[in-house]
C-alpha cells in the first residue's frame, strides 16, 4: 500500500482548496448576474392573426432596453411570412415578477437578425448594455432565456471565439453580420432574442442561433448593432447604402502589394446595371484596394462602409486596374431588401 508523505498531504490539502475557492468564485458570479439579469429578460409568445382569430407563431425571449417598454430579440423570432420586418405581429411578454403584457413589433431587422418591441407596461427593469469588443476569448459570459418555454433559464460558459460572421437574408439580400460571438453556454430553441452576459451583468450579445452541441451564436453589442437598434426604436427600419458590386477577396500583384503595403483586395466579378458603381465607372475585374479613405482587403471592410451616413454622400474609391492605380468618386444609394 503506498503511503503518502506529510508534504504531499498537505499539497493535496492547498490544491483541494483552490478548487473548491475557485468553484465558489465562480458560482458567486453566475448567480450575481443571474440575479440581476433575470426581472430584465422576457419570455415571448408570438401571435399572428388569421380567419380563426389570433394562433400561436413561436416563441423566443427578449431583453428590457427602456423602463416604459422597449425590448430588444432577434429579427428571426417575429419575422412573418412575407413581412420579415415584423410589421402587424404582436403577442404576450411574460416577465419574472408574473406580469405579462402585450406587445407589438416596433421593427425588425434580418440582416443584422435584431428587432426592437413595445410592450404595453412601465416600471420595466432595463438591462444594462455592455461593449462586445472589449470580451476576449475564454472569458465567462452567461446566457439568460427561456429555451423550450422554460422561463428565466441560466447556463454558463465562456466565450469560444470572437471575429465570426454570420450570414443573414432578407428577401435576395445577403449580408453577413460582423463580430459574431461563439460561446459554448447552452443555448436551446427559445434562448433566441435572450442576453449573452458578462461578469458584471451587463448584456454583450443577444443570443441568434445554436450552431451545433455546445457551440451558440450571439449578435454582439458594439457601436454599429447600437445604430441600428437606436434606428429601429426611432425610425422601425434600417437604412443602408449600397454601391452595386458582386466581388470578393484576391491577393494583390507584388508590385501593388509593396505600393500599398497590404496583402489583398477586392476583386469585382460583376457590377449591378444602373447602380452607382456603374455609373462611376467601375469594371469587372477592378480590385478595390481603397474606400472612403480606408482600406479594403475584403468585403466586410466594404460592407462595413455601408451606413445611412454614406447614402448620397460622394466617397472616393481607389482601384487597380490591370498596372494603373485609378481614383474615381461614387456615390452610394440606399439598399432596399427584398
Amino acid at each position: 500500500m503506498e503511503t503518502k508523505v506529510p508534504q504531499m498531504e498537505a499539497l493535496e490539502d492547498v490544491t483541494r482548496a483552490a478548487d473548491a475557492e475557485a468553484l465558489d468564485a465562480y458560482s458567486r458570479i453566475v448567480v450575481e448576474v443571474a440575479e440581476r439579469l433575470a426581472p430584465s429578460v422576457a419570455n415571448l409568445r408570438i401571435m399572428r392573426g388569421t380567419r380563426m382569430g389570433r394562433v400561436p407563431a413561436g416563441a423566443g425571449s427578449a431583453v428590457v432596453l427602456t423602463p416604459d417598454g422597449f425590448l430588444l430579440t432577434s429579427a428571426h423570432v417575429v419575422a412573418a411570412r412575407g413581412a420579415p420586418d415584423g410589421r402587424g405581429r404582436g403577442g404576450r411578454a411574460t416577465f419574472p415578477d408574473g406580469r405579462e403584457l402585450g406587445f407589438s413589433v416596433v421593427g425588425a431587422d434580418p440582416l443584422s437578425d435584431l428587432a426592437v418591441l413595445r410592450a404595453d407596461g412601465d416600471a420595466l427593469v432595463a438591462a444594462v448594455l455592455g461593449e462586445a469588443e472589449r470580451l476576449r476569448v475564454g472569458q465567462l459570459v452567461v446566457a439568460i432565456g427561456n429555451p423550450n418555454g422554460f422561463a428565466g433559464s441560466v447556463t454558463a460558459g465562456v466565450v469560444s471565439a470572437l471575429g465570426r460572421s454570420l450570414p443573414a437574408r432578407a428577401g435576395r439580400t445577403v449580408r453577413y453580420i460582423d463580430n459574431v460571438i461563439q460561446t459554448d453556454a447552452a443555448l436551446n430553441p427559445g434562448n433566441s432574442g435572450g442576453a449573452l452576459v458578462d461578469s458584471k451583468a451587463r448584456v454583450v450579445g443577444i443570443n441568434t442561433a445554436v450552431a451545433g452541441v455546445g457551440l451558440g451564436l450571439a449578435v454582439p453589442i458594439n457601436p454599429a448593432t447600437r445604430q441600428i437598434i437606436g434606428s429601429l426604436m426611432r425610425n422601425g427600419r434600417v437604412r443602408r447604402a449600397y454601391i452595386g458590386i458582386a466581388a470578393g477577396p484576391r491577393p494583390l500583384p507584388p508590385q501593388a502589394r509593396a505600393r500599398l503595403g497590404r496583402a489583398a483586395g477586392v476583386e469585382i466579378v460583376e457590377v449591378a446595371p444602373g447602380s452607382p458603381a456603374e455609373r462611376a465607372g467601375l469594371r469587372p475585374e477592378d480590385l478595390v484596394v481603397e474606400l472612403d479613405g480606408a482600406p479594403v482587403e475584403s468585403m466586410y471592410d466594404i460592407q462595413r462602409a455601408m451606413t445611412e451616413a454614406a447614402i448620397g454622400r460622394a466617397i472616393a474609391v481607389r482601384v487597380l486596374r490591370g498596372e494603373q492605380l485609378l481614383a474615381v468618386t461614387l456615390a452610394p444609394a440606399e439598399l432596399l431588401a427584398g
